[in-house]
């Protein structure tokens, strides 16, 4: 099983679409307009709530990017998330 810890950065949308997103998080004023911290199963998981967030905010004016991933070694292999990157607008 395979563990991510990604930061969620959105910009340029209104507090009407702010209310909307499905995970908790802070309100900022400036560059950008929320952060949250996020957790995620898998990459599946991750690539879901992408998905998700980008019907909500009508676009793709954010930023999901990992900050920790985790591997379990599995009779002697390892998983390891080679296609994962930062999701970018």
């Amino acid at each position: 099983m395979v563990e991510i810890e990604a930061i969620l950065l959105v910009w340029g949308v209104r507090d009407e679409v702010l209310e909307k997103l499905p995970v908790e998080g802070y309100w900022l004023y400036g560059e950008y307009d929320f952060i949250a911290k996020m957790e995620f199963r898998d990459e599946f998981e991750m690539e879901e709530f992408m998905r998700d967030l980008k019907r909500v905010i009508h676009g793709g004016t954010f930023k999901l990017i990992p900050v920790v991933i985790s591997a379990v070694k599995n009779c002697g292999e390892t998983s390891v998330l080679e296609g994962l990157k930062p999701s970018a607008p």
